[in-house]
């Protein structure tokens, strides 16, 4: 390859709302070209940036031809998750969404010489045992048939932010040629669980380069308290006593017996809740660890977040505003446009900011100097034998 792609530059597939992107410029990258299918995901990624008109394509992945895709040096891969959770039923990488898995591939193919020598793909941590593991192998050695060596690790987003998000992350490799042995008595850590070190000791036949000198994540700084917005007590947005009264009533007792602790107290203590479906009755689970749960897309009634602010003899509530999941994604500055569920849609379906500004400073920016070096030993070997 030439030593001129060999800088922080970008292709972004699956860019969503933009929130990769977000993360990789904090970190010193530069996008060249942006992809995704949704046109209101465009919207809000045109809204926020100001340079998308000349590289943000609105195509889907499988019609894009490689010719037209600028040589860079990382190209990531957000694809669609549905299909390797249990809202898509688990139908894996032939589902409808999640075979786009395939689309990147073959882009990866069609660049032929001027593959990215890295790859950063997201995903849910589901992955991993998507039909017994058959669709993590299967995306890992195409990978390795397109010459990447990988890794895979887990981070959990409220290590940045207070918001359980826990996401599986694959970096690629390209051009090493050493074969790596795998040591089935790694350490576990939070990076690397059980499971997923059970899962690359039972697939040693794959071409793995794990990375082993991350440094631990990052203590959480900040609480749910820190990203609600101030809303006046008169606001629509807070509920009435009636609907109040009837998410109480769907509320476990154990619940229940904890806030009426809350209610008494001088000050507010915020709480989130999601509705499920439990014994064929749709109940309120309430978290009151002081971080919300895993933002989700708003196609249903029962994806929007719903907050609590108890205390002072109160119990008060409302949906999670647009605001608040942006800061909830480490977005805390997004330039907010679009209908209320665009902007919710956009935030659920994307990347947490300081999860990919963390990878890309303590492993990506490593990996890149490390093939700057590889190169300039190379060049120097080369003038000298001349």
């Amino acid at each position: 390859m030439s030593k001129t792609i060999y800088n922080k530059t970008v292709i972004e597939f699956f860019a969503g709302i933009g929130l990769m992107r977000d993360g990789l410029e904090k970190a010193g990258w530069s996008v060249l070209l942006a992809n995704d299918i949704d046109i209101t995901k465009r919207k809000l990624y045109l809204n926020h940036f100001n340079d998308t008109d000349t590289h943000f394509v609105l195509e889907d992945i499988h019609k894009l031809q490689s010719a037209k895709i600028p040589t860079a040096t990382l190209a990531t891969a957000s694809f669609p998750c549905t299909d390797l959770s249990l809202a898509g039923r688990r139908a894996g990488l032939k589902g409808k969404h999640s075979s786009a898995f395939w689309g990147f591939v073959d882009i990866l193919k069609g660049l032929q010489d001027r593959k990215p020598p890295l790859i950063l793909l997201e995903n849910v941590a589901g992955f991993i045992t998507s039909n017994n593991g058959q669709d993590f192998r299967d995306a890992l050695i195409a990978l390795n048939e397109q010459g990447y060596l990988v890794d895979a690790f887990i981070i959990d987003a409220s290590h940045f932010v207070p918001q359980s998000r826990v996401r599986l992350f694959i970096v690629g490799k390209l051009g090493r040629k050493r074969e790596i042995k795998i040591n089935r008595h790694y350490k576990e850590s939070e990076l690397r669980p059980s499971r997923l070190l059970k899962f690359i000791g039972d697939n040693s036949d794959i071409r793995w380069d794990i990375n082993h000198d991350l440094p631990e994540l990052p203590a959480l700084e900040q609480s749910l308290e820190n990203i609600i917005e101030s809303i006046s007590k008169g606001s629509a947005l807070w509920w009435s006593k009636e609907r109040v009264d009837y998410l109480l009533n769907q509320t476990f007792d154990r619940h229940l017996i904890k806030m009426q602790q809350l209610v008494q107290e001088k000050t507010y203590s915020y709480l989130t809740a999601f509705r499920r479906v439990r014994d064929n009755r749709s109940m309120a689970e309430i978290r009151f660890d002081g971080i919300a749960g895993c933002l989700r897309t708003p196609k249903g009634g029962s994806a929007r977040q719903i907050l609590l602010k108890v205390g002072k003899g109160e119990i008060n509530v409302r949906l999670l505003t647009p605001r608040e999941c942006a800061r909830l994604m480490g977005a805390d500055n997004f330039k907010l446009s679009g209908t209320v569920n665009e902007a919710l849609f956009g935030f659920g379906d994307a990347v947490c900011v300081p999860v990919v500004s963390w990878i890309a400073k303590n492993y990506l920016n490593e990996e890149l100097n490390n093939i700057i070096n590889k190169q300039e030993q190379t060049t120097k070997m080369y003038a000298e034998s001349a």
